[in-house]
């Protein structure tokens, strides 16, 4: 008999024991060729195994393998080294699949369970600290499960295939541009997948290790393999939190834009409060924000702002907030002291990270005012002309920005916004769908709102399309958005249950 593991660089383990399902061609420079029989989807286990990696052995050292009639050697320069309670240690390194078949093979423990089966087994899911490994097992497939579902996994795999084959093409880089997209695009769905498989693999390498530790009696590899799992099972949160931001765009920075509607000085002001909401939102998920355009109202608050939010995954996030926002409040600016209904708009841009993607703006096709900046300001600012509007032509899209002090930044900025809006034009006329990118600002006034803050004669903040509300709208207007965000990205996932099925 020959039980042999399987241990990876990343210290965790793999378990292979002998069954009858596959039958294995081994040899060693003492006899002659042996055969042994090793499970099929252990064997298959053994793809991820890098020149870093070490197999530990009973028995026969392995030096050759067939799988499906393919040959595969061990590298001459393979050490074999004593010891580890009479197993023989080989450094050594395996491939036996393309990372297109590995992927089409679920992971299992040696005893033939997958995720699939984790789940069907219905186990109960404690509280995080009952040392259950069960418990902890079934929490991590069903994130594991969430996750491929948010990821459209079939989908996902034919897109795999799809550009595989593309890639695969002789006259791919007869075009530079088209081949690097191509190519980007494969790398990115390919990372996507390995990342996932090597997450559901981990769950069955520590599901074998803490069975083999039970069968040892090693308590110490017992209470590891456990905190491995309580590990596992906090970071599948966050992996569920990712998968949500798996859109083209979702990891580029953006531009929200807040635009004052329907209420004169009241929605003027309730503009200025949503921008600094925004502001504030952004600041506590350690982004860095620069505002990039600002047009004061006449009295009071802003007609219009737009500011940068520069980090990962902003637009992905902040996309939620595309639409119109409906405040309820006693005025400030009425003595007789009524209640006011204020409306204001958000959109959101991202700034696309693929240069080869964004839309090539001839500098025949600007044009490029030069005005004194508004607003208030210091001794140089507002006596110069260094505020820049610029007009793409084509399109009449339009970008302002007033806020530094030389004309050169200022047009720098105002550029730097203009090549957004015109990209994500563009963007949506490819997709034909604008839900899936920022739709210009619509009619900003009843019927159009995405939520209500309600200051009186209640206090409430609701979001309409999800149902998601708080009763501290103080705490949301300081930027405590996770919960509206969250909320809405998740229903826009599990809107079309056929759509996203894995």
């Amino acid at each position: 008999m020959v039980h042999f593991l399987a241990r990876r660089s990343t210290l965790r383990y793999l378990i292979l024991r002998q069954t009858s399902k596959l039958s294995a061609s081994m040899s060693t420079s003492q006899s002659g060729p042996q055969t042994t029989n090793i499970f099929t989807s252990q064997l298959r286990q053994l793809r991820n195994l890098s020149s870093n990696d070490s197999v530990l052995a009973s028995g026969n050292v392995i030096s050759h393998l067939i799988f499906s009639g393919n040959p595969t050697n061990l590298p001459k320069s393979a050490k074999v080294l004593p010891g580890y309670n009479q197993r023989s240690l080989i450094s050594c390194g395996v491939r036996l699949f393309s990372s297109q078949a590995a992927a089409a093979t679920e992971p299992s423990t040696s005893d033939g369970l997958t995720v699939e089966g984790i789940l069907a087994n219905n186990w109960t899911i404690l509280d995080e600290s009952e040392n259950d490994w069960k418990s902890h097992a079934s929490a991590i497939a069903q994130s594991i499960h969430l996750i491929k579902k948010r990821l459209q996994w079939k989908k996902l795999m034919v897109r795999l295939d799809l550009l595989s084959a593309e890639l695969n093409k002789p006259n791919l880089w007869d075009d530079p541009v088209h081949a690097g997209k191509i190519s980007r695009k494969h790398g990115s769905l390919m990372g996507k997948m390995k990342e996932v498989m090597a997450f559901e693999q981990e769950l069955c390498e520590h599901i074998d290790m803490l069975k083999l530790a039970r069968e040892e009696n090693d308590s110490e590899l017992e209470s590891e393999t456990m905190k491995a799992l309580l590990r596992m099972r906090r970071d599948s949160k966050e992996k569920e939190l990712e998968a949500m931001l798996s859109g083209e765009h979702d990891s580029s920075s953006c531009f929200i834009e807040v635009q004052a509607g329907a209420g004169g000085t009241e929605s003027m002001d309730w503009a200025s409060m949503v921008m600094q909401m925004y502001k504030s939102w952004a600041q506590r998920r350690g982004y860095r924000v620069s505002v990039v355009d600002e047009m004061p109202g006449d009295i009071a608050g802003i007609k219009r702002a737009t500011i940068k939010v520069d980090g990962e995954y902003a637009f992905g996030y902040a996309k939620a907030e595309v639409g119109v926002h409906r405040l309820v409040r006693i005025s400030p600016f009425d003595s007789a002291k009524r209640r006011h209904t204020s409306f204001a708009a958000v959109a959101v841009i991202p700034i696309l990270k693929d240069v080869s993607s964004r839309v090539q703006i001839k500098e025949s096709d600007l044009r490029i005012e030069r005005f004194r900046a508004g607003g208030a300001g210091g001794q140089h600012v507002n006596t110069t002309e260094s505020a820049v509007r610029i007009m793409h032509i084509p399109t009449g899209i339009t970008a302002t920005c007033q806020n530094e002090r030389s004309q050169h930044q200022n047009k720098a900025s105002a550029m730097a916004v203009l090549q957004s809006r015109v990209d994500q034009l563009e963007m949506a006329r490819q997709a034909q769908m604008n839900a899936q990118h920022t739709e210009s600002l619509t009619e900003i006034s009843w019927g159009n709102q995405i939520r209500t803050y309600v200051l009186h004669p209640y206090r409430m903040v609701k979001d309409l399309r999800t149902n998601y509300e708080v009763s501290d709208p103080d705490a949301v207007l300081d930027g405590d958005l996770d919960g509206f965000i969250l909320s809405f990205l998740s229903a826009s996932l599990d809107k079309d249950e056929d759509q996203y099925a894995i």
